[in-house]
C-alpha cells in the first residue's frame, strides 16, 4: 500500500533508492494525496529525473504558500491591531512563522487564528471592515457555528481569496473534552507585534486533539507527521501534565505513540493504536482511499465525539436534507 511506503520513505528517506517506476509512482500519488509532497520533496535529496520536476514544483508551491500565509497573517494582524487583543495563529502558519520544522515544505491553506472568546464579536466586526466576508449565507450553517462551535463560520478575504478560521478554543463546545482556552491564549509565546504562537507543549496539545478527538482522520498522516516534529521542542514530563491540564493526556499519548510507530523508532501499539493506524494508511498505489468501512467509520465517529447522539442524529438528518454527502 502506497500510503505505507510514503511512510517508510519519510521515516528513511534511503528506502526511495530502490523504488522502481511503479514504486515512485505509488509514492508521490500518495504524497500528494495526504497533502504531504512538499514534505518529500525536502527529505529527498535525491530522485530520479521523471521524479525531480514534481518534487522541484512541491518545494516551489510550499515556499508559495508560507509566503501568502504569512502576508495573510501580517494583514489579519493589521486589521485587529486596534483591538489590542492576542491574536495566536495556529497550525501551519504558525509552524512557519516560527521556523519549525514542522513547517517545512507543508502546505499552508486557511489562515487559522485564536483570540480570546469575549473577543470575538469585535474581531467579526474588524474584519469585515478589512473586507473579509461569509464564505457562504446559510442559516442553519450560521447558527450551528456560534452556538456549538469552537470558531466562526468560515471567512474569505474579497481581494485575496484567503480564508480565516476564527477560533476562540480548539475543541467545538459540545465535544467531551473542554481544553482551557484562556491557559492556551495565556501561555502564548510573542513573535511579532500583535502575533503569537501556542507554546511547544500546547502545539502538540492542539494537534492531537485535532487529529484524534475532533477530525475523521483525513490528513492523518500529515498531522501525525507535524507532531512527530514538533515533539523533539517539547519537555516530556511539561507535555504530560499540559495534556492534562487540558483533559488531553490520552490523545496525546496516543499521538506520541503513533508518532514513534510510523515514523520514529517504533513503539508498542495498543489495538485501538492498530485501528487507528489502518485508517491512516488506507490508501492504495493511485493515492485511491481504500478500506471504506474503515473510513466511514471514521467519518461518523468524528461527528460522534462533537456532539450528544440526540444532536447528532438531528444535525445529520439536516445536512442529508441539504444534500451533504460523506466524501
Amino acid at each position: 500500500m502506497s500510503a505505507a511506503l510514503l511512510v517508510r520513505v519519510l521515516r528513511d528517506p534511503a528506502v526511495a533508492a530502490g523504488l522502481d517506476a511503479a514504486g515512485w509512482n505509488g509514492l508521490l500519488a500518495a504524497a500528494r494525496a495526504e497533502r504531504l509532497i512538499g514534505t518529500l520533496a525536502y527529505r529527498l535529496d535525491d530522485a530520479p529525473a521523471q521524479a525531480r520536476p514534481i518534487l522541484d514544483d512541491a518545494r516551489r508551491d510550499t515556499a508559495r504558500e508560507a509566503q501568502q500565509a504569512l502576508w495573510e497573517a501580517d494583514r489579519a494582524a493589521l486589521a485587529l491591531a486596534p483591538l489590542g487583543v492576542p491574536v495566536v495563529l495556529l497550525k501551519g502558519t504558525a509552524y512557519a512563522a516560527a521556523g519549525l520544522k514542522a513547517g517545512q515544505g507543508r502546505f499552508i491553506g486557511d489562515l487559522d487564528i485564536l483570540v480570546p472568546r469575549e473577543a470575538m464579536p469585535a474581531v467579526e466586526q474588524a474584519l469585515i471592515a478589512a473586507d473579509w466576508e461569509w464564505v457562504k449565507e446559510d442559516a442553519y450553517d450560521d447558527a450551528y457555528y456560534r452556538q456549538w462551535m469552537h470558531e466562526l463560520p468560515p471567512m474569505i478575504h474579497v481581494e485575496r481569496d484567503r480564508l480565516i478560521d476564527v477560533h476562540h478554543t480548539i475543541l467545538p463546545l459540545t465535544a467531551r473534552q473542554t481544553p482551557d482556552a484562556a491557559a492556551l491564549i495565556a501561555a502564548a509565546i510573542p513573535i511579532s507585534d500583535g502575533l503569537y504562537i501556542l507554546s511547544g507543549e500546547d502545539r502538540i496539545v492542539h494537534a492531537a486533539a485535532h487529529m484524534l478527538a475532533d477530525g475523521d482522520l483525513q490528513g492523518g498522516l500529515r498531522n501525525l507527521w507535524d507532531i512527530y516534529c514538533l515533539l523533539p521542542d517539547a519537555d516530556p514530563v511539561a507535555l504530560q501534565a499540559r495534556a492534562a491540564h487540558h483533559g488531553l493526556g490520552a490523545h496525546v499519548a496516543q499521538a506520541r505513540r503513533l508518532a514513534a510507530a510510523l515514523y520514529g523508532d517504533g513503539a508498542r501499539l495498543t489495538v485501538w493504536d492498530r485501528i487507528v493506524r489502518a485508517r491512516l494508511l488506507a490508501r492504495d498505489g493511485w493515492g485511491r482511499e481504500t478500506r471504506k468501512l474503515l473510513v466511514f467509520a471514521f467519518y461518523l465517529r468524528s461527528h460522534w465525539l462533537r456532539m450528544p447522539p440526540l444532536m447528532l442524529a438531528r444535525h445529520l438528518w439536516t445536512k442529508w436534507r441539504k444534500g451533504h454527502r460523506p466524501q
